[in-house]
């Protein structure tokens, strides 16, 4: 039965695969049936206005098969999809059935409709796939949108604003069209920046938003500088609706959304030279403006998006240095941390025991350290494990540490060796501290330990062989003790 049911499953998967496959295979056909077939008829309208609406119903039967953990941005594509299809409706009807092009019309009102629904929807699943703060991919995107935004003012929105032929609400809605273009090259450099899953169906949304931006970037052109007669370049829009409903159909669509952490650290070179090309785009435009004219140079338009590009790359660098500040911290910090028990590490004890004697020769005041190990750790570890084992010195570690005070330092010297430094504390103190230690060891665990207070004179390692060697006379005089050391000049 089990068998069965996985052979099931499988099926139902190729099942999956063949649809968007399948999909995708009708899209292109149906796009180039559109190109080779006569224009102006029947078909060739068929072929124009359905292929909006085959997307809308290949993007919702897509949530239902797949069923997405987020949905709203899939919603707000096929909303964005049946808009702009209804604005290839009413274009149909003006230019074919009534013989007009009027502009501004009805159909310019659905067409850029449809741009702040898309755009919604791709920032609903770019929030949906990060997870955390991720201030230089957005950065990231704001400057690739800075830098492709001078290139449509310089060549597309400029000449717009110029052209006396249109009144007021023709140039706003003129201008409207490259604005919404950028806003949504904007979002497309957001989602390829994202962390997150690129799955099959990832690279399919990417390809529908580049034949769509592309297709709307022609079409300005051809407005701008010449006449926009249709064919391949409404096929480049057929083509974006079959990537869009086969990205929607294809099973990975479901991995999209799934949230990552976002990894700050990570800076690629792919990255790192697509956005230093674009920086490069204002210095080119003013270089292009006073070759072909340089009477008539755009210094307002130019120089705006050179200060934008200059301080988002600014931001971006500040980004950078607080993130290899970030993680020079953080190793520095794991350099000086025990692994396992996470408090200091021997490392610490070298750097800060100097420091402590040499404050204690400038005011005066004793400083105490202390040596302690585990009794019979090693039989712990044998009768119970090395996972017990590993629990009891993070259980004791804690302890200790509570019953310490804030100034003390306490470390792992080693293996089952413990180190405490205790500065203004005298002989007497830290013997009563050491002994309230080992009333706090947990799982009825002793330890031993030497303690010896600084002379005044002595080197640290002098100071720790002295108690290194109470440890040794502790542990041999039957160990579950403390054993002071006396100071140097008591022995001579």
């Amino acid at each position: 039965m089990p068998d069965r049911s996985a052979a099931d499953e499988h099926e139902v998967e190729a099942r999956r695969e063949r649809v968007w496959l399948a999909f995708g295979v009708v899209g292109v056909a149906w796009a180039v049936a559109y190109v080779l077939l006569p224009h102006h008829t029947p078909l060739s309208a068929v072929l124009d206005n359905a292929g909006g609406f085959a997307c809308v119903v290949a993007i919702l039967a897509g949530v239902r098969i797949h069923r997405p953990v987020r949905r709203a941005p899939w919603y707000l594509f096929a909303a964005a999809q049946a808009c702009s299809g209804v604005g290839d409706v009413f274009w149909w009807v003006y230019a074919e059935v009534l013989k007009t092009e009027p502009f501004p019309s009805v159909a310019d009102v659905f067409y850029l409709v449809s741009y702040p629904l898309f755009a919604a929807g791709l920032f609903l699943l770019v929030r949906g796939r990060t997870r955390g703060r991720d201030l230089g991919g957005l950065l990231d995107a704001m400057i690739i949108a800075a830098g492709l935004g001078l290139l449509s003012w310089t060549f597309l929105m400029r000449p717009i604003a110029a052209d006396d032929s249109l009144d007021l609400t023709g140039q706003l809605v003129s201008l409207a069209y490259p604005l919404a273009d950028v806003v949504l090259l904007a979002m497309l450099a957001r989602l390829v920046t994202s962390p997150g899953a690129r799955t099959a169906s990832f690279r399919l949304l990417t390809a529908a938003l580049l034949a769509l931006l592309a297709a709307d970037v022609a079409y300005a052109v051809l407005n701008t500088f010449s006449t926009y007669e249709g064919g391949a370049l409404d096929a480049v829009w057929m083509l974006s609706y079959a990537a869009w409903g086969a990205a929607a159909l294809h099973p990975s669509m479901r991995a999209i959304s799934d949230s990552v952490t976002v990894d700050g650290t990570r800076f690629t070179f792919r990255r790192f030279l697509l956005l230093g090309t674009t920086t490069l785009i204002a210095p080119a435009v003013l270089a292009q403006e006073g070759l072909s004219n340089p009477t008539e140079i755009d210094w307002r338009g130019v120089s705006t998006g050179a200060l934008v590009l200059y301080l988002l790359i600014l931001a971006r660098v500040w980004t950078l240095v607080r993130q290899v500040q970030d993680q020079s911290l953080q190793l520095a910090a794991l350099a000086n941390t025990d692994a396992l028990t996470g408090i200091a590490n021997r490392r610490t004890w070298d750097l800060a025991v100097p420091l402590a004697l040499a404050a204690a020769a400038r005011s005066g005041a004793p400083v105490s350290v202390v040596i302690l190990d585990l009794d019979r750790f090693k039989a712990f570890n044998d009768r119970h494990g090395h996972q017990a084992g590993d629990r009891l010195l993070k259980e004791a570690t804690a302890a200790w540490k509570s019953v310490l005070r804030t100034e003390d330092l306490l470390v792992r010297y080693g293996g089952e060796e413990f180190c405490v430094l205790m500065s203004g504390s005298p002989t007497d103190v830290a013997h009563e501290v050491v002994e309230r230690l080992m009333g706090a060891t947990p799982r009825g665990q002793t330890f031993s330990a030497g303690l010896a207070q600084w002379d005044g004179r002595e080197t640290p390692d002098d100071l720790l062989a002295r108690a290194d060697a109470a440890l040794y006379e502790a542990k041999h005089s039957g160990r579950d003790r403390v054993v002071s050391s006396p100071a140097p000049s008591a022995t001579s």
